[in-house]
């Protein structure tokens, strides 16, 4: 790129993306969080699934301030060019509000979970979102 023209460009780009930022409104307090953890098992056999999607019903429902819970396991026979493959089990929650989504997080039953579970995990994603209402 020629120097003077990355000169004008380069400022430009980090201009428009921290207006652009500052632009954005921050969730609001009230705003529902879903929360989708992505667990690879290090058993990826069916026996291993179902024992961990026992111990998520154990510990993960009816925690206050939760909106919706459901679990479920991939879906191995439904592939396509953009298909993520390398997960087993997927936990989706959608919480009545951020603090709710954080005091679940600290809950002693939460905490039991991962304790009880953490070694048979290889992988674990978590994506948090906030849910943009459509109407």
């Amino acid at each position: 790129m020629n120097r003077r023209i990355a000169f004008i460009v380069v400022p430009a780009l980090f201009l428009g993306v921290a207006i652009g930022a500052a632009a954005r409104p921050a969730a609001k307090d009230d705003s529902q969080l879903i929360h989708n953890v992505f667990f690879t098992l290090k058993d990826h056999s069916k026996e291993s699934r179902e024992a961990f999607l026992a111990s998520s019903k154990k510990y993960l429902t009816g925690h206050e301030g939760t909106v919706y819970f459901v679990l479920g396991t991939i879906a191995e026979d439904v592939v396509e060019s953009v298909s993520v493959r390398d997960f087993d089990v997927a936990l989706h929650l959608v919480f009545e509000s951020k603090a709710a989504g954080a005091k679940y997080i600290k809950d002693p039953r939460h905490e039991e979970f991962v304790k009880e579970n953490k070694d048979s995990w290889s992988k674990v994603r978590v994506f948090d979102t906030y849910l943009v209402p459509t109407k």
